[in-house]
């Protein structure tokens, strides 16, 4: 029993993340090495998936590349049309990389970057910036700006204010989601080794895929919102 109460108060040390090294002023935390490792997996399994080439007719690995690709466009043009097709290179890469970082978890030991606040405040801040210079890329600056004042004038300090909202909306959503998942999973690894945590892994996996899909989607609808409007 105290050995079972000793590895429950080590619990939030091992989700928590912890300093690794200094390179100078730069702190390297645990953290950042874990988002290493997941790129460095991802770099290799893209690489392995496209070894073949692309096909007219697909077959083997590009058609499971294909049927990501078409997921992807049908988010898209649910929210812009045709016309969102050429921003897949923007939901793509963040529903790949999120999806990796959620399923990192099932290496033994290893803490997924996901459920460090800093790693999704990132992801949230880089979406909603980019989100906004798709904007300006689309509309131009004028048009971006009668954005804020769409449907009517009076909309302005709410529009703004939906504006500040948005990154603290997707950066919490994905942060409390995943690291309450694990810290679940964690504490009952601890109380009921192997057997009941593997059917709570199980609603992991789907849980990681689900995590992914409502932060992509969620981009799909900003980005709709700048270059299209309100």
């Amino acid at each position: 029993m105290d050995r079972i109460i000793q590895q429950l108060n080590e619990v939030m040390d091992h989700l928590v993340r912890f300093d690794v090294l200094h390179i100078g002023p730069v702190t390297i935390t645990s953290t950042v090495i874990n988002t290493w490792i997941v790129m460095i997996v991802l770099f290799a399994a893209v690489k392995l998936l496209t070894r073949g080439g692309f096909h007219e007719v697909p077959r083997g690995a590009q058609v499971f590349i294909e049927m990501v690709v078409e997921f992807l466009y049908g988010l898209l043009e649910g929210a812009m049309g045709k016309h969102g097709r050429k921003y897949l290179w923007i939901v793509g890469s963040l529903f790949v990389f999120i999806l990796f970082m959620n399923l990192s978890w099932f290496i033994p030991g290893f803490v997924p970057p996901t459920t460090d606040i800093m790693t999704t405040a990132a992801l949230a801040i880089t979406t909603i910036v980019l989100t906004h210079v798709m904007g300006i890329k689309e509309k131009g600056f004028k048009g971006y700006l009668h954005n804020y004042v769409s449907p009517v004038v009076i909309m302005l300090p709410m529009n703004i204010l939906e504006e500040i909202v948005k990154p603290f909306s997707l950066a919490i959503r994905l942060f409390g989601n995943m690291f309450g998942e694990k810290t679940v999973v964690t504490i009952l690894a601890v109380l009921v080794p192997v057997v009941l945590p593997v059917p709570v892994m199980m609603l992991g996996l789907l849980m990681g895929f689900i995590q992914a899909f409502i932060f992509t989607l969620l981009t799909c609808t900003y980005l709709a919102t700048q270059t299209h409007g309100h």
